[in-house]
């Protein structure tokens, strides 16, 4: 990995920032909870900009402060010996952009966003190696390689991963659907 000693570029803050949106939603995808996410997004930040040695091109830099904050997620975790904590909601890289101000169907509107909110809350349902993988793949957009490289594990054990957190997702989907009651139309008697 080339790493860079000096300031050439952007300033570091500025480089940083234009990334806190997508770590905050990896690691509210990670924790599932809002708190601990901003936390871990600023023990992200402190390291990397106090760190000496940042690497130079974009896409190794983006897989070295996904790495940092994975990192202290577990950290945190093997600190406090968390297993699970309770959600909330879902925010970032998947919002709904609401300000479209283009003539927009508003059925269509609608049931974007329910399927991005079904989505969401399916997403959280499933196991952390599931939602982590598809949150890196899927929603920060790294390569298989980037995410193999980033969580210390082989390509193909990414690649089959990611398989069953799909199939996992498609599942809690398939659950939720089942679940729902169909609404009724009651009409009044005059």
């Amino acid at each position: 990995m080339n790493y860079d000693c000096s300031s050439h570029g952007l300033p570091k803050r500025q480089r940083l920032e234009s990334y806190l949106d997508r770590l905050f939603g990896y690691a509210f995808s990670l924790t599932k909870d809002r708190e601990r996410a901003q936390d871990l997004v600023q023990i992200c930040a402190l390291k990397s900009l106090s760190a000496e040695r940042v690497p130079v091109d974009e896409p190794a830099y983006r897989a070295w402060l996904f790495k940092i904050l994975r990192n202290a997620f577990h950290d945190e975790v093997r600190k406090k010996s968390a297993a699970e904590i309770v959600v909330d909601e879902l925010d970032g890289d998947g919002e709904f952009n609401r300000n479209n101000s283009q003539g927009l169907d508003v059925s269509s509107v609608e049931q974007k966003l329910i399927n991005t909110l079904a989505v969401r809350k399916a997403l959280l349902k499933i196991r952390l190696e599931y939602r982590e993988i598809l949150v890196l793949v899927d929603l920060a957009g790294f390569s298989y390689k980037e995410t193999a490289c980033l969580l210390g594990i082989p390509a193909g054990t990414v690649m089959s991963r990611l398989s069953r957190a799909r199939k996992a997702l498609l599942d809690e989907l398939s659950r939720r659907q089942s679940r729902r009651l169909p609404l009724r139309i009651v009409r009044s008697r005059k």
